[in-house]
């Protein structure tokens, strides 16, 4: 039997990240798609592990040969995207596959999948409490923060495309209803 795609999407710094960890530590019959990168590897991430790590010359080869579900460039020469051969393995060994990507491919994802991925938009409690969490990371410069504002209010007006969209306002309380909301996926109940 194919496998059920889970595709989680968010502004960042709506936590997204943080709930997919959880996820993955709940026991739920999830595998993680591993994205492809053209950045270098930072500190001890390893190919392969946290991301594909591939040069951008053979990044661009590879969307030429329409190898990616989704790609973004999102800085000049600095590419992520999911390749297909990723996801489309795991589903034919009957796996559900769980995928972190930004709005945008998200939807490009559930266009070709329909029915089978389940397309989840994690959402801020609102632009001041994103801004707030951005600047308490403290790993992004104030004019990266403003640039992530400014991608997350377009984000934000394309919720409403997504299966379900659940808002962040409480942790944990947005980990148990993604949780449930897969949970139910997965098993026919929604």
């Amino acid at each position: 039997m194919k496998g059920k795609l889970v595709i989680l999407s968010a502004p960042s710094g709506s936590g997204k990240s943080t709930i997919i960890n959880h996820l993955l530590k709940e026991g739920l019959p999830l595998e993680f798609s591993i994205s492809a990168t053209s950045r270098p590897a930072r500190g001890a991430e390893q190919d392969g592990v946290e991301y594909y790590f591939i040069s951008p010359d053979l990044f661009r080869e590879k969307i030429r040969q329409g190898e990616f579900l989704e790609y973004e460039e999102v800085y000049p020469n600095r590419f992520y995207g999911t390749l297909k051969s990723e996801v489309e393995n795991k589903l034919a060994d009957g796996k559900n596959v769980i995928l972190d990507v930004d709005v945008a491919g998200g939807l490009n994802i559930k266009k070709r999948y329909g029915d089978q991925a389940l397309l989840l938009f994690i959402q801020p409690p609102s632009i001041d409490e994103l801004r707030r969490r951005l600047e308490h990371r403290g790993t992004d410069s104030p004019e990266v923060i403003q640039d992530r504002i400014a991608k997350a209010d377009y984000e934000l007006s394309l919720a409403s495309q997504y299966d379900k969209v659940i808002i962040n306002d409480d942790l944990e309380r947005a980990k148990q209803e993604t949780k449930s909301l897969i949970y139910n996926y997965l098993t026919h109940k929604i």
